[in-house]
Order: C-alpha cells, then structure tokens, then sequence
C-alpha cells in the first residue's frame, strides 16, 4: 500500500543530490581604494571644506618658505635670486660652529631653556591639581579666570611691566629692597639677572594657559575611582598621586616631548625686547643672533644657514624623546 505524505515530512527536490557540495561563493569585487578614499571624502565634503582654510594655510606659511631654505647652501644675492646665486654648500656651517659666537649662543639658549623648563613645566601640573581639589565651583572658577589671565597680555606690556617693576629709580621692587635697607640693583643691566626675570615673568604668563590643557585631562577622569577610593580610607593627597596623576600622566609625556623638541627655539620676541648692552653675555641667544646677523647685517645665507642648524637640532631632539618615550611604554606623538 503505498504511503501518504504528510505536512510534516521534507520534500526531496527531484534530481538534487543531498550529498553533492554546495556551489562555492562568488568572488568580491577588487578592492579599490582610491574609489573608496573618493567615495569617503564625498560623502563628509563639508568637514573638508572646513579644513580647506586651515590646509591652505598651514601650505602656504609652513611649507612653502621650505623652499627658500636652499640659501643656506648659496652665498645667496638677491640680484640674482635663488637659482642663480652660487653654491657654497656647508661653508655657512662652518662658519658659524667655528665662530667665536657659537658656544655662547648655544650655552646662553641652552640654560634659559632647560632651567625654564625644570621650573615652569611643573607649575601648571600643580596649579591644576589644587584647582581640581577646590570644593567651591564659584571659587574654582575665579581662581582659572585670575591664572588664566596673564596668557591675554601682550609680550609687549608684560616687558614694559618688568621694567617699571624693576627700575633701579622707581621700580616697586627696589624701593622695597632700599626700605629693608639694601642697594637699589639694576636688574635689567645685570647679566645674572636675565634669567631670573625672563623665566619669572615667563612661568607668571604662561601658567595659566598650561593648566587649562591639564584641568580639561582631568575631567576626564571617572569620578567612580574618587569615590572607591574615598570609601576604602584614601585621603585627598592620595588619591592625588594614585589616580589623577596617573590619569593625566599621557598628556603630561605628550607636552614634555613638545617642549623639548622646541628646546632651542626660545621666543625671540621678549629676549629682544628685555635685552640691553649691559646683559648681552646671557641674554644673547641664537633666535636673537639670527635676526640682527640676517636682517640688520643682510647676510642672508649666514643666518639662514643658523636658522637651519636651530631647526634639525629641534627636531633631532623631538625624535630622540619621543623614542624614549615609546621605550618607555608612555604615550608619544607616533
């Protein structure tokens, strides 16, 4: 008797073999990646609009005067332009290792720099952890506003302040050293002074801008930690050491290797204005030195081929940190 089928019971398709293989799948289509670069930049075209100024910028004012560094190798003449001028190679190198300006220039932008650097790099570490333990959100806001503050005036003004601070005639400062009995000092004619104030008034400007960069790696920090941290018996300095410090640490290798690959390349513009005849032994710096050799002495391959040298040590030093930095297992900049 031949048997029913059911509902329930699978269906063989006639001619197909439950046991050949299933058909392999078809190829992808080759990866294009220059369809695929398009078709991204297509599709966020406004966000590249809005980079365009900033690229365009950065080409015109960065890049493109990289074409004029030939004239470090040229005994460069304007009459005769880039091309035509002779080529003279590494003499300007030479020149000026071998000068008798060298090792001041290098020695006097060297201790402003790494002594700045010891003593003002910490301060907005500091700053910014104490405003972070403020309790009063009234009160840490004033106190970022009255840091922050001295980062809006002008190189200019803040010079003009150390000289009328620091007159040896009417300098608030020397009339307190004279009631206390001492000498008026003429601290802007003092090479031994320089350093002082120049790194003073630095660390007084520049602070402020410094901690805002570390309070905002802060706030990014889980309040969650805080609060196991309090609830297991750790008190303020150590939850200081054992949770912001380590949470704001990559950020603090990050500006460190930034500024040791800017390390000779100290602000003309407030040297040049805080320097005088009498300070000129330490006040003398290579930024300095290239201005008044190049602009004031019109020798142009000379001080370009300074610029240079300033340059690559800048950089050579940027590469060396930030290896040591990944060594280091630290966050870096590539």
């Amino acid at each position: 008797m031949p048997s029913t089928l059911t509902g329930s019971e699978p269906v063989a398709s006639a001619g197909v073999d439950d046991d050949a293989p299933a058909p392999s799948p078809s190829p992808p289509p080759p990866h294009r990646p220059r369809a695929a670069l398009l078709h991204r930049v297509l599709n966020a075209w406004q966000l590249y609009v809005l980079l365009a100024p900033a690229l365009a910028s950065l080409l015109v004012f960065k890049y493109w005067p990289m074409y004029g560094a030939q004239i470090a190798f040229r005994d460069y003449n304007p009459v005769d332009g880039f091309f035509w001028s002779p080529w003279v190679g590494l003499e300007h190198f030479r020149a000026f290792v071998t000068s008798f300006q060298f090792e001041r220039l290098v020695a006097n932008t060297l201790t402003i720099n790494v002594v700045g650097l010891l003593v003002a790099f910490p301060v907005p570490i500091i700053l910014a952890l104490i405003v972070n333990q403020l309790p009063s959100e009234r009160f840490k806001r004033l106190t970022q506003t009255i840091l922050y503050a001295p980062s809006f005036i002008s190189v200019v003004v803040v010079v003009g302040m150390i000289h009328l601070l620091f007159s040896p005639s009417s300098g608030m400062v020397n009339h307190a050293i004279t009631l206390l009995g001492g000498e008026p000092i003429f601290f802007m004619g003092a090479p031994e002074w320089f350093r002082p104030l120049y790194i003073g008034s630095d660390v007084w400007q520049n602070a402020g801008f410094s901690m805002i960069i570390y309070l905002a790696a802060l706030t990014a920090i889980d309040p969650s930690l805080h609060e196991a941290a309090r609830m297991d018996g750790a008190n303020r300095f150590q939850r200081i050491r054992h949770i912001d410090i380590p949470g704001i640490l990559p950020v603090i290798v990050i500006l460190f290797i930034l500024a040791v690959g800017n390390i000779f390349n100290l602000g003309f513009e407030k040297v040049y204005l805080m320097q005088t005849d009498l300070n000129l032994p330490t006040s003398e710096v290579i930024n300095t030195y290239v201005y008044k050799t190049g602009l004031q002495g019109a020798q142009f391959s000379y001080s370009a081929a300074i610029g240079l040298f300033n340059s690559v040590l800048n950089l050579a030093l940027l590469v060396t940190f930030n290896q040591v930095a990944k060594k280091a297992n630290q966050s870096s900049l590539w």
